[in-house]
């Protein structure tokens, strides 16, 4: 593990185009992401892969179950533009909805022997992620035995129940901003019905073919959000269909 904190503001993980502009944001990506749920308050939802070929999306694999925060969603801070309703805060057990980029995938077992296109950092014993929103590092991976610690609170990574054995960084909050929600992965779910805090979990098996399948030079996309607001998106700007929840 290197000796500096991991900035999740990777470069590579840019938006495809601005915030103000969604033809442009979805114009640039190749491969979509798209977590549904029936309404705000729903912690169920179904994940759907769609890969764009010649101008057209087709789905990628089979559509499949996930869970979200113990109080189901809130706006977060992403691609999007901020939208009025209640807005992802620290602490509220709820996933964030919205348009984001996938940060770096992690899991236990060293980087020599994990084979994902995503960048990937270690889950050592050492690794951490802030959030404390007071801290210079929150919303950030620390894997530092010399950096100054200003932190009150964080995640460990490594954790005796496995569900941080594998998972992805989802940017949301990403540059932070104090008390937006921080922390936010894609990990291993506890069994079906068990909820989050503010993630957002599957079986490991579906989690590995996603993390194997995300090629940052593609683009991909989360668009994670309840079934009516997805369809505005969908509609306007050519985005894949979906069955009626």
């Amino acid at each position: 593990m290197q000796t500096t904190a991991i900035l999740l503001t990777t470069i590579i993980f840019m938006a495809c185009g601005q915030k103000a502009d969604y033809a442009n944001t979805f114009a640039g990506c190749q491969q979509l992401v798209v977590v549904i749920s029936p309404d705000n308050e729903s912690t169920t939802a179904t994940l759907y892969r769609f890969a764009k070929t010649e101008n057209a999306w087709q789905a990628a694999g089979h559509p499949h179950p996930v869970m979200h925060g113990r109080n189901g969603l809130a706006w977060g801070r992403g691609l999007h533009k901020k939208k009025s309703g209640l807005q992802k805060k620290e602490g509220d057990g709820k996933s964030p909805a919205g348009i984001f980029t996938f940060g770096p995938a992690f899991g236990y077992a060293p980087a020599d022997s994990a084979s994902f296109k995503l960048p990937y950092v270690q889950a050592t014993d050492v690794l951490e992620c802030v959030d404390d929103s007071t801290s210079a590092f929150y919303n950030q991976f620390t894997g530092s035995l010399s950096v100054k610690k200003d932190w009150h609170s964080s995640e460990f990574m490594h954790r005796p129940d496995d569900l941080y054995k594998w998972g992805i960084f989802v940017s949301h909050n990403v540059p932070a901003k104090a008390g937006n929600g921080s922390c936010i992965f894609f990990h291993i779910w506890n069994g079906p019905g068990a909820t989050t805090s503010g993630c957002t979990s599957m079986p490991e098996e579906d989690l590995l073919v996603l993390m194997h399948w995300l090629n940052p030079v593609q683009r991909p996309l989360l668009v994670q959000m309840t079934t009516g607001e997805y369809r505005r998106f969908q509609k306007k700007y050519e985005l894949p269909s979906i069955p009626i929840q």
